[in-house]
C-alpha cells in the first residue's frame, strides 16, 4: 500500500459518519399504532392486506389562467417554484389531451403540474400538511371524512398556498390552490 493510500484510509476512518435519515414521525405511527387498530377492527389477518399508503400526489390546474393558447410564464414559474418549495422534488408540467373552447384550452399545451411524492418524502410531507399547514387554514374546521372514495383513497383541495411554511406570502406574485391525493 502506496504512503497516498493510507493517507485515504485513515481519511475514511476519521471522517464523521453521516447518521442515517430517521424515519418519518407519522409512518412510526401510523404503523405502531393506526395499522394494528385497524387490522383488529377490520379482521385483517394478514399484514400485507393492511390497508398502506403508496403515494401522494399534488395537482395544480392552471388552465383558467390562459388567456388564449399559452400560460404566461410568471404564472408558470410561480406554480413550478411553490410545488418545488413544498414538495422537495421538481413537479412535471401536463399537456391537454383535448381542445375545449370554453375553457380557452388547446390540444398538447401545458395545463397543468403535478407531484408525485413516495416513500419518505411522502410521509414528511404529509405531516407538514396534517401538522403545520391545515392548522394555518383560516376557519379551519377539520377535513372532511366522506372525501374517502371505495378504494380508500383520500382527497381534499386547498385554495391557497400560503399556509405552507415554506412559503413567505409577502414574495408571492399569484395565488393559486392545489388538490392533494393519497393513494
Amino acid at each position: 500500500m502506496s504512503n497516498d493510500d493510507a493517507k485515504q484510509e485513515s481519511k475514511k476512518k476519521d471522517a464523521p459518519q453521516a447518521d442515517p435519515a430517521k424515519a418519518p414521525r407519522l409512518r412510526g405511527t401510523f404503523d405502531e399504532a393506526v395499522r394494528p387498530e385497524v387490522m383488529s377492527k377490520y379482521g385483517i389477518p394478514n399484514r400485507m392486506a393492511a390497508p398502506r399508503m403508496e403515494k401522494i400526489t399534488i395537482n395544480v390546474n392552471m388552465g383558467r389562467h390562459l388567456d388564449g393558447t399559452k400560460i404566461p410564464p410568471n404564472i408558470r414559474d410561480t406554480v413550478l417554484s411553490t410545488l418545488t418549495k413544498i414538495s422537495g422534488q421538481k413537479p412535471i408540467m401536463i399537456s391537454a389531451k383535448k381542445s375545449v373552447s370554453n375553457f380557452k384550452v388547446r390540444e398538447g399545451y401545458d395545463t397543468a403540474a403535478m407531484v408525485t411524492l413516495r416513500r419518505d418524502r411522502m410521509w414528511h410531507f404529509l405531516d407538514r400538511v396534517v401538522n403545520l399547514a391545515t392548522p394555518r387554514i383560516k376557519d379551519f374546521r377539520g377535513l372532511s371524512r366522506k372525501s374517502f372514495d371505495r378504494q380508500g383513497n383520500y382527497s381534499f383541495g386547498k385554495n391557497e398556498q400560503g399556509e405552507f411554511t415554506e412559503l413567505k406570502k409577502a414574495e408571492v406574485i399569484f395565488t393559486h390552490g392545489m388538490n392533494i391525493n393519497n393513494r
